[in-house]
């Protein structure tokens, strides 16, 4: 992995000269959410977090998808956060896709840089900021940690992607892989966030239609994905929100690999109602 491997948006605002359309949908099965449309106008800021602005690319939304949230943020130089996460109840990863940060997580500081990946707990005491020069800029994927009875709460860890081997999918001669940073049958854990490579040509050669929510950020190259009855372009820094039970497929189109973080819920009953 070489640096400045991922896309990461830095704001700004278009000219009046700019034409309307875009990609931007938004149905009742998926949304696409273009990386044009991450200006500064569409920014927000959050409690406790000092010089940070940041992206809202999903949240719980009733009918839709329910079971997470996914932020974009922007820590300035000298910024970052002694009360990150007001909700006990919400675990988290945080994935790096510009620049450097320190984490402190239960007194431990954890140098983070881009392909830095951090799982934090449900009620874990943490911390960040930006020790550097330049932005930081990350992904917070959170959720409402579902506990079960006789299982332990998963710890606290920090990688880096490039430290994790990617695990090829059957049958692909390596062209399809996936970088898995919790083990699958680790019962503890009841979300992924992975990162999935395509190399140029590579297929999902079916369409994928089952009971986990996705959050699918593109880190780099281009694909065509089938979703639900249609198919639709994607790019480096693109967003795509799936409910449940939405078809899914895709081409990876080259001419590098397509890679994208992917965030899905897992090992759970089913709530009833």
């Amino acid at each position: 992995m070489t640096s400045k491997s991922y896309y990461a948006p830095s704001g700004g605002h278009p000219p009046q000269t700019q034409l309307l359309t875009d990609r931007a949908v938004f149905t009742e099965a998926y949304a696409v959410i273009p990386k044009g449309t991450m200006r500064d106008i569409v920014t927000s800021f959050l409690p406790f977090w000092d010089k940070t602005r940041l992206w809202v690319l999903s949240r719980p939304l009733s009918g839709f998808a329910e079971s997470f949230s996914q932020y974009i943020m922007e820590v300035q130089p000298g910024g970052g956060s002694q009360k990150p996460e007001p909700n006990g109840r919400a675990e988290g990863v945080l994935f790096v896709v510009e620049g450097s940060m320190n984490v402190i997580i239960e007194g431990i500081p954890h140098p983070m840089e881009e392909g830095g990946y951090a799982y934090l707990p449900a009620g874990c005491n943490w911390t960040l900021t930006n020790e550097s020069s330049a932005p930081v800029r990350f992904h917070w994927v959170r959720k409402a940690y579902e506990a079960v009875e006789g299982l332990e709460k998963p710890e606290a860890f920090v990688r880096n992607e490039k430290d994790v081997a990617p695990n090829p999918m059957p049958g692909t001669d390596g062209k399809w892989a996936t970088t898995r940073f919790v083990e699958p049958d680790d019962l503890r854990h009841d979300m992924h966030v992975n990162i999935v490579t395509l190399e140029p040509g590579a297929v999902i050669p079916f369409a994928e239609t089952h009971v986990m929510e996705h959050g699918l950020y593109v880190l780099e190259g281009k694909a065509v994905y089938r979703l639900n009855q249609d198919w639709v372009e994607v790019e480096a820094g693109d967003y795509m929100w799936l409910r449940a039970f939405c078809p899914q497929a895709c081409y990876a189109g080259g001419p590098g690999r397509f890679r994208y973080l992917l965030y899905k819920d897992v090992n759970r009953h089913m709530k009833l109602l």
